[in-house]
């Protein structure tokens, strides 16, 4: 659910094919969310169930279960260190000793309000030695890990999920926006050797960085395609739906090229100041080899990719996707990645914590007893 566009996608998985078919698609406008997070919820369940109506009706299938992203200014990754001492006699270290030591790193770190959405762990070192892959069957007495904590606001997440519930779905995993993304614009190998996602929404931009196949950084700045869309809306007088058009290349001929770039130019060097810092805070600028791979709904602004590469020299280029073969369709604009994602995810290198799907599953029923209340006379 995003600011502007609710996207719903079913797919299906036919024996021996890859990727799935896609066999039906619901869009709608979005209602009761503002920089990703949810501000109006019967506005937003609207939106919701107009977009699996819209689903079912292409699909001929009733949608009773769900993948969901998350996303919004309040995603973000958290690093945290913890150690875990080996419990079994003979000292291999066991799917138990890792879950320990994510326990403490959990616990090193501030999780005021927060939710967390999923785990990656970065790192692990057995009695001081650094080591590669995972360390299940090796043998110690301490295990240190250090992780990634993918997070967002806990109102945001009871929030999202009221809405969900309450269209009728209930959800199977509820995963972060940039890495659902991930699955379709960017591959193993750009993951392996470090690249970055670069997710340009309505109202927000968020920056996911992979190396050595892993989730290392997420960041959401709020700020997004909506605040190009109303500075050429001002700088132009123009209508929003034709700045909207103007943004995206489709220009009419009694508009000034030059002065509309400098208007789209000028907002794309704040989004890639904000880019660049965190890229410095993190030590990675400059240095993906794999480069920044852009998607959303201003991923198709013209100016983008040669920006970029000026801007964080770094190669750059708008996401594509191979699910599809040769067959034309709109879900190939990148806008569409995020929900597209969700059918390609694979949580092998991720953790779930037990006590916080535990949580999860509490809440949901609790949620699902209020709503049964409120329809009892």
């Amino acid at each position: 659910m995003g600011s502007t566009t609710t996207r719903v996608v079913v797919g299906e998985f036919l024996k021996g094919e890859k990727n799935p078919k896609i066999i039906g698609i619901g869009e709608s406008e979005t209602k009761g969310i503002r920089h990703g997070y949810v501000v109006n919820i019967p506005e937003a369940i609207i939106s919701l169930k107009n977009a699996i109506s819209l689903a079912e009706k292409s699909s001929g299938i009733k949608i009773k279960h769900a993948l969901i992203s998350i996303g919004g200014v309040t995603l973000r990754g958290d690093i945290s260190s913890g150690v875990g001492i080996i419990s079994k006699a003979d000292g291999e270290v066991t799917n138990l000793d890792i879950n320990k030591a994510l326990e403490d790193c959990e616990d090193n770190l501030n999780l005021n309000n927060k939710k967390i959405i999923k785990i990656f762990p970065l790192s692990f070192k057995l009695d001081g030695k650094e080591i590669l892959g995972r360390p299940e069957g090796m043998k110690g007495t301490k295990l240190e890990i250090k992780a990634l904590f993918v997070t967002c606001s806990n109102s945001h997440f009871e929030d999202l999920l009221e809405v969900i519930t309450s269209a009728g779905i209930e959800p199977i995993d509820i995963m972060a926006s940039p890495e659902a993304g991930s699955y379709v614009a960017l591959s193993e190998k750009q993951k392996i050797v470090g690249g970055a996602l670069v997710n340009i929404g309505s109202e927000t931009v968020s920056l996911s960085v992979f190396e050595n196949g892993t989730l290392v950084s997420l960041h959401t700045f709020s700020i997004g395609g909506a605040d190009i869309t109303n500075d050429i809306a001002l700088g132009m007088k123009v209508s929003l739906e034709n700045a909207e058009r103007l943004k995206l290349g489709n220009i009419a001929e009694d508009f000034s090229k030059k002065k509309l770039d400098e208007i789209i130019e000028a907002r794309l060097f704040d989004i890639f100041e904000l880019i660049e810092n965190h890229l410095k805070k993190i030590k990675r600028n400059e240095l993906l080899p794999a480069g920044v791979v852009f998607i959303g709904g201003s991923a198709n602004i013209p100016l983008l990719e040669e920006f970029s590469k000026t801007a964080l020299k770094l190669p750059s280029k708008i996401g594509t996707t191979e699910i599809f073969g040769n067959v034309k369709t709109k879900l190939r604009d990148p806008s569409w990645f995020t929900v597209l994602g969700l059918l390609m995810s694979d949580d092998k290198n991720t953790f779930h914590p037990e006590g916080v799907w535990k949580d999860f599953w509490n809440r949901l029923k609790r949620i699902l007893k209020s709503n049964v209340k409120q329809l009892m006379p």
